[in-house]
């Protein structure tokens, strides 16, 4: 049985691992302190990757996660190791264009 692309969760983290917006869309982490905890793992794992705007992939914990940085936001989609990276590659592309396109408007005013 064919199963459709799913994302488990999407990630935008300060400089610091802090957590800027969050929205979890799997129940693999049923706690908040296992939402925080997963956050501070993942930004631990990729923080010293030399990451820039273009996507990065890593294997973590049996997921997928794709990842970059702007300036000093983090931005991350998670999948399940089963997931297409390129579909994953484009959520995360979609986000952080909107978040850019977003900080760009807001500087208008």
């Amino acid at each position: 049985m064919e199963t459709f692309p799913s994302v488990k969760n999407i990630l935008l983290l300060d400089s610091e691992g802090k957590r800027v917006a969050v929205k979890y869309y799997s129940d693999g982490w049923p706690t908040l302190s296992a939402k925080l905890a997963f956050e501070k793992s993942v930004f631990a794992k990729t923080q010293k990757a030399n990451a820039g705007t273009d996507a990065e992939i890593v294997m973590f914990d049996g997921q997928i996660v794709v990842y970059k940085f702007i300036q000093d936001l983090h931005f991350f989609v998670t999948g399940g190791e089963e997931e297409n990276e390129l579909i994953l590659a484009s959520v995360l592309q979609g986000f952080s264009d909107a978040v850019e396109r977003l900080l760009k408007l807001s500087s208008l005013y």
